[in-house]
């Protein structure tokens, strides 16, 4: 599980130095009764959320046990504000919560607001100032405090995302990381062996995240404006250029093809900067269906989707995505959203030139990727996932186009879907729930602390222009 974390969650966040952290964990297994805190917390940390890709069904009871490592971090880090609580090793204790709450779905939905303090406590140590500004950093420590505040970066950037809030990102002129390798600096290093840029490291990934920083961070802030509407051009620029950051980094990873990266380093680089394109023309899509200017928005809409929902096949990156919460979870749904409108429009577009039962190849496409997204929301429900929203969603959106299809009554053919769903949703949550009383019962842990799962609003904070109404447009609802 430590080697799982380390190969893949490390890789885009780089929080930890890798050797001195086989050092720390070796130290902490040998003296396990008398291992401070802040290591007893970093190895569990680490471990727990490398089980979240584990090749094997994790069992509920061990979920559980992972889960109070969690909370158990948490009350660490929001105990009495002492010089232990501001330090490199507490910040990385901080982001490995942050992490793992996302993952686990522990208070994800209010990372945003946990971000701002961890934003703090960096600049508290000077973290967005470069170490060469500071005097007695060695060369290992100045490189993991440019690593520790380009990661900080990137959760407060996804966090804001998820939000819909601005980035709370104060000026800085801390440097990226060096272009190295783990095993290429120590203790005692004085003079660092950079690589050319062209050359995969450990930390390459993290610096193609911060080459698309500026163009993420313009997005944010052109959603989270207050001051004016979003300008249309504005919207097309900042694609041209999102998409530009992508082929960058896919044309990196082809020069640099190796068996160190894998499909999962490649999913997880590209869902991070690529979720990013669909609520930037979440105002257009819609508008897209009568005003041919602005096709361009649901072209990229879609095209987007069905990139996050058709990743490289990888047995660990389709196990994060079924069971992480937070980004991982925020993500998807915008996806499933946008399929399902182009699936709705499509059926009504032929339903009202006559053509519905000639044409039907995208149409029929398109059902089977919505089967398969229902069927996907199933699976995140049985892996642990309490908001039933997006299953129920996914059975009313087929209900809907079938209905159509043969002429059934629409809203009957909705309702009852909806009722088929929710007794569905209910029969897998009952049985997550025996499960769960089960492990409570072995391993003596309260029921209250376990399931603090995500309370998942119809769609994001932005706006999809999806609600009822829009589903059934004539209802009255």
């Amino acid at each position: 599980m430590v080697n799982l974390y380390l190969g893949a969650f490390e890789s885009t966040h780089r929080i930890l130095h890798i050797p001195s952290f086989w050092a720390d964990y070796h130290k902490f297994w040998n003296n396990t009764a008398n291992a401070s805190t802040e290591l007893r917390l970093k190895v569990l940390l680490v471990i727990g959320i490398g089980s979240s890709i584990y090749k094997d069904d994790i069992d509920i009871g061990f979920r559980h046990t992972v889960h109070r490592w969690i909370y158990a971090a948490q009350a660490w880090l929001s105990g009495p504000v002492e010089k232990d609580r501001l330090s490199i090793s507490a910040l990385q204790i901080d982001c490995l919560t942050i992490l793992a709450r996302q993952i686990y779905s522990i208070g994800a939905d209010l990372v945003w607001a946990s971000m701002g303090t961890l934003v703090y406590k960096a600049m508290q140590i000077n973290l967005h100032r470069d170490p060469k500004h500071l005097s007695g950093r060695s060369v290992l420590q100045a490189e993991v405090r440019r690593r520790l505040w380009a990661t900080i970066i990137e959760l407060m950037v996804q966090a804001a995302l998820d939000s819909a809030m601005p980035p709370s990102i104060p000026e800085s002129d801390t440097e990226p990381p060096s272009n190295i390798n783990d095993d290429e600096i120590g203790e005692s290093t004085s003079v660092l062996r950079y690589h050319p840029k062209g050359t995969y490291t450990a930390t390459s990934l993290q610096l193609l995240l911060l080459e698309s920083l500026p163009v993420r961070l313009r997005i944010l802030h052109i959603l989270t404006s207050l001051s004016s509407e979003i300008s249309y051009l504005d919207v097309i620029a900042l694609s041209s250029e999102l998409t530009d950051a992508s082929i960058s980094y896919y044309n990196f990873l082809k020069k640099n093809a190796r068996p160190s990266i894998t499909p999962l380093h490649r999913n997880l680089l590209d869902y991070l900067v690529r979720r990013f394109m669909i609520p930037l023309h979440c105002p257009f899509i819609n508008k897209a269906r009568t005003n041919p200017l602005l096709t361009s928005s649901l072209k990229a809409s879609l095209d987007t989707a069905m990139a996050i929902m058709s990743p490289e096949p990888d047995e660990e990156f389709s196990r994060l995505m079924a069971t992480g919460g937070g980004l991982f979870r925020e993500g998807i749904w915008c996806a499933m959203t946008v399929i399902s409108i182009e699936l709705l429009a499509q059926v009504e577009a032929q339903c009202l030139d006559g053509t519905l039962h000639r044409n039907h190849r995208y149409i029929e496409l398109l059902k089977r990727i919505v089967h398969n997204l229902l069927a996907f929301s199933a699976e995140r429900i049985r892996q642990g996932e309490t908001n039933i929203k997006s299953h129920m969603f996914m059975s009313m959106i087929i209900a809907q186009v079938e209905a159509k299809e043969t002429g059934a009554d629409c809203e009957l053919s909705i309702a009852q879907s909806a009722k088929n769903s929710l007794e569905f949703c209910h029969g897998l949550l009952l049985v997550l729930t025996d499960t769960a009383s089960l492990a409570h019962s072995n391993d003596g842990f309260g029921s209250g602390e376990s399931f603090d799962g995500e309370s998942g609003e119809l769609g994001t904070g932005f706006d999809l222009d999806l609600d009822w109404d829009f589903l059934l447009p004539d209802a009255g609802l």
